[in-house]
């Protein structure tokens, strides 16, 4: 375990899931530092795993301001499951204030608690088109909201700035079988292909798939 790792470890954090862990750490590990965003939004929280490595990782470097879109709620896919939300919630604040006591430099938290359609819209009225270096894109797993997600996530986003998203191959286990609204890689294939000249893909494993921004 290096030296970052064991002070991270130490912070306590309390996930219940591993998902970010197994998905994204890995290959975060490379991307993030290549990245090195100063101004990040986030759209999906949960329980602030991938805030929490933002910080840690970024943290130590620079000043962060790291926007955090999420409801709370659940998704569609969540609805069969015993999961209480308000609890997931709870560990997300208190997750992501350990993260920011532990940072060596200030991080500006500003915490969005509506659906990504009304937060993003908020964020563009406030002149934030071409503000993020990065964006993360872990909410809705559902093919318009994704849609959505991206398209205006992309405005938001600036030039050279890099957006991911996860959960590419994700399809609704609880489906009986493949509903094409519900999983994210149609909304992701049409947003890339139909911004074709103003993206370009960067290479990763196909769990998750990167785009960089080279023209609005």
């Amino acid at each position: 375990m290096s030296a970052t790792d064991a002070q991270t470890s130490s912070r306590e954090y309390v996930f219940t899931t591993r998902w970010f862990e197994l998905n994204a750490k890995n290959l975060w590990d490379r991307l993030i530092p290549q990245v090195n965003p100063r101004k990040i939004l986030e759209i999906g929280s949960f329980e602030g795993a991938s805030a929490c490595y933002m910080i840690d990782k970024l943290g130590p470097n620079h000043a962060l301001e790291l926007h955090c879109v999420d409801n709370w709620e659940g998704g569609i896919e969540h609805q069969n499951r015993a999961l209480d939300m308000s609890a997931t919630e709870q560990r997300f604040h208190d997750n992501i204030s350990r993260a920011i006591a532990a940072s060596p430099n200030p991080v500006d938290l500003v915490i969005h608690k509506a659906y990504s359609d009304q937060a993003l819209a908020k964020l563009l009225t406030e002149g934030k088109a071409g503000y993020f270096d990065f964006i993360y894109v872990d909410g809705s797993h559902q093919a318009p909201d994704v849609l959505y997600d991206a398209v205006v996530g992309f405005k938001l986003l600036r030039i050279g700035g890099t957006m991911a998203f996860d959960d590419y191959l994700w399809s609704d286990q609880q489906a009986k079988s493949k509903d094409p609204i519900r999983m994210p890689k149609p909304a992701i294939d049409a947003f890339v292909n139909l911004n074709l000249r103003k993206l370009q893909q960067l290479n990763a494993p196909s769990i998750q798939l990167y785009i960089q921004k080279i023209a609005d």
